[in-house]
Formats: structure tokens, C-alpha cells, sequence
């Protein structure tokens, strides 16, 4: 069964729940997918997802009276992904929890903190992710897109790094743009982009007289492009890194259409998505601990589903 954040969020009655699944909602990238609820772990040892990813396109043709089609079949790999278990835990001696006096609530105040980090984490996995680099990690958009038709990487940088230089490139930097969102299957759901870029790009859009329809999404500020929100992925956790990296200078912008045939998360069956696990007042022990847990991959269903643009110059 599919489900998002909200359609979970609907369902739940637990009033703790629902203040969790409103603060992972504060991440556009979080909100806006779609998670195939549908892993059953066989004994406990295995939590992987088995999907056929499209890499060819089908294909049709007109034939002549008395002769037949030439055969053609859409090619399919088989995939796996492994669900990967990620979150993080805090701890609070019960005098700090039990004190009256205390300025902030302080469990509260570790929980949101430790989802801002766990939602960081997603959404660098999602683009980032490399299980043969960090076997904690599940594979992302960047690893399944690499040497892709979706792949554009312009002959020269496209140098939006000065006012004076987006004057002169804004029309080169949208034609490309759009150029990317064609080799796409569909129109994006997002498009992804580090901080500064997502800067340039509502600057580009002012030069080209396009008023973009700025929401708030309950954290982020993202803005709509046609039909696709555009966001600033943010840092890396802990970090001040931005998600996707500015490397010499130079930047990309990838895009997804989120669907169950597209780019789509993957969690087990029956499961809330979202646990949480907070300190046991009512237990021996000075010293209480909480944690925020996830247990999800990314499914990359067609190569045509998710795209990226890279070298823009921003610095």
C-alpha cells in the first residue's frame, strides 16, 4: 500500500504521532513523497525491495498488409534496494527532564532537533546516497542517474556566479533547464538545489518576468514553477555542507517526478513510517534516553523518472 506523511497523519489519532509526522512534513522533499509500504522481513534477516527499473523506452511502428511488426520490448533491470535503518538518540539526566523552572521543554526541544537532523539525513541519502561507500546508506537519484540520457552535462559551465553574469546567461540556463525537464517521462515533481542556487534560479525567474507562487511548507520556502515545486534541499546534518555540493565553483539541480512508477520510498509493511521512543520516567536510571528512528530506501522504478543539470557556476 502507498502512503504519504499526510495520508499517514490522517490516519493516526495519537496526538504525539501526529506532532512527529508535522515536524518530518516541514521538509517539501518528505512531504511530497509517496512511500510503497510494503516490506515483510522474512524471518527477520532481510529488508530488501525488488523492483524491474525501465531503461529503454517502448517503442511503435505502422506494417504493411500481409507482413508483421518488428518485434520490440522495453528493457528492464532488476533492482535491489536495501532498506536502511536511520534516525539518531539523545540523552537527559531525569533532573534536567523533572525541573520546573526549566525555560524549554527539553524533550520536546531534542525531539524536533534529532528530526531536523533525520530529515537532513533523508534527503542526503536521496540524492546522495552510495551503499558501496557508506553501507549504512541506501542508493540514490545521483548513483542511478550517472552516465544516464537524464544526465546533462553542458560542453562550458553555465556562469551565473555575478548580477552581471545572470544578465547575460539567464536565457542559456532556462533553455537548458527546460531542455533536462524534457528527457524526463513527465513533469517534475520537484526540482532540488542547494541554497544558493535556489537564490539564482528565483533571480533568473524575475529577468524572465515569470512570478513564481511562493509557498511555506510548514518549514521550507519553496516555490512553484508550472507544476513543480522548486526547494533548497539545505546542509548535510550536523554540518554546515550544503546536500548537493558546490565543487570549483559549480553546482547542479536535479528533478523527480515522485510516483510508485517513478521515484517512490519504501518501507516495511504495517509500519508507521515514523518511530519515536521517548525517555522512560517510570524506570530506574539517572539518566533517560529518546530516539527517532526510520526504516526506508528510494526506489528509482524509471531512469527517465528523476533528472540532474549539472555544471552551473555559482561562485
Amino acid at each position: 500500500m502507498s502512503i504519504t506523511l499526510a495520508e499517514a497523519k490522517a490516519l493516526s489519532q495519537d496526538k504525539l504521532a501526529n506532532f512527529i509526522i508535522d515536524e518530518f512534513r516541514q521538509s517539501a522533499l518528505m512531504d511530497s513523497m509517496v512511500f510503497d509500504n510494503t516490506i515483510k522481513p522474512q524471518g527477520g534477516s532481510t529488508l530488501t525491495y525488488n523492483y524491474n527499473r525501465i531503461t529503454t523506452q517502448p517503442a511503435a511502428a505502422g506494417r504493411a498488409i500481409n507482413s508483421e511488426f518488428v518485434p520490440q520490448e522495453t528493457k528492464t533491470t532488476q533492482v535491489g534496494v536495501n532498506l536502511k535503518v536511520f534516525g539518531g538518540s539523545f540523552q537527559l539526566d531525569r533532573v534536567i527532564i523533572n525541573d520546573e523552572t526549566q525555560v524549554v521543554d527539553h524533550i520536546q526541544f531534542q525531539l524536533q532537533q534529532k528530526i531536523k537532523a533525520t530529515r537532513a539525513l533523508f534527503a542526503d541519502w536521496v540524492i546522495n546516497g552510495d551503499s558501496a561507500v557508506d553501507v549504512t546508506s541506501f542508493d540514490g537519484i545521483d548513483k542511478a542517474i550517472t552516465g544516464s540520457t537524464t544526465e546533462i552535462i553542458p560542453a562550458a559551465a553555465i556562469d551565473l556566479s555575478t548580477s552581471a553574469l545572470i544578465d547575460t546567461n539567464w536565457k542559456l540556463f532556462l533553455d537548458t533547464l527546460r531542455r533536462t525537464r524534457a528527457k524526463l517521462d513527465g513533469a517534475p515533481t520537484l526540482y532540488m538545489m542547494n541554497s544558493d542556487m535556489f537564490s539564482i534560479f528565483q533571480s533568473v525567474m524575475d529577468r524572465a518576468g515569470i512570478n513564481l507562487a511562493s509557498k511555506q511548507n510548514y518549514g521550507d520556502e519553496i516555490v512553484q514553477w508550472g507544476t513543480s515545486l522548486v526547494m533548497s534541499l539545505g546542509d548535510k546534518p550536523g554540518t554546515a555542507n550544503p546536500i548537493i555540493p558546490i565543487a570549483a565553483g559549480e553546482t547542479s539541480i536535479f528533478a523527480a517526478r515522485i510516483a510508485l512508477d517513478g521515484v517512490h520510498a519504501v518501507s516495511p509493511s504495517g509500519s508507521a513510517l515514523i518511530s519515536i521512543y521517548l525517555p522512560d520516567m517510570n524506570r530506574p536510571g539517572a539518566v533517560k534516553t529518546g530516539e527517532v528512528e526510520m526504516v526506508a530506501a528510494v526506489a528509482i522504478k524509471a531512469t527517465k523518472s528523476a533528472g540532474v543539470l549539472r555544471k552551473i557556476k555559482i561562485a
